[in-house]
């Protein structure tokens, strides 16, 4: 599957557990980390728990499967990568303190239908 159609359902899957401000950013060309970052929070430990456990639902019921995942017990930033797809879960504190969407302020923000 292509990375932009798994950027995008994992985004979708973030809005249905009403995951706050998900952005996806278009790191293509930048670096060679990933060709997308999808960034979104939760309020608390649960609500991340709860919304990246329905990205990885999604993605896997789309054949999709993740190479690795890390900050489940802790839940203040959990990391999803999918290859060329990141997908970060934090806390709201977390996000406002690492501020991902300023350090990658050079990559395009792709609209999120």
């Amino acid at each position: 599957m292509e990375a932009a159609r798994v950027a995008e359902l994992a985004a979708r899957a973030i809005m249905e557990k009403k995951g706050l401000d998900p952005v996806i950013l278009d790191l293509r060309g930048i670096t060679l980390i990933a060709d997308y970052f999808v960034i979104a929070s939760g309020t608390a430990a649960t609500h991340v728990q709860a919304i990246a456990g329905r990205v990885e639902e999604v993605l896997e019921e789309n054949g999709v499967k993740p190479l690795h995942r890390e900050g489940w017990d802790a839940a203040r930033w959990i990391l999803l990568d999918y290859g060329d797809v990141v997908v970060h879960i934090f806390r709201e504190e977390e996000r406002r303190f690492y501020d991902l969407e300023r350090l990658w302020r050079d990559a395009g923000v792709v609209k999120i239908d």
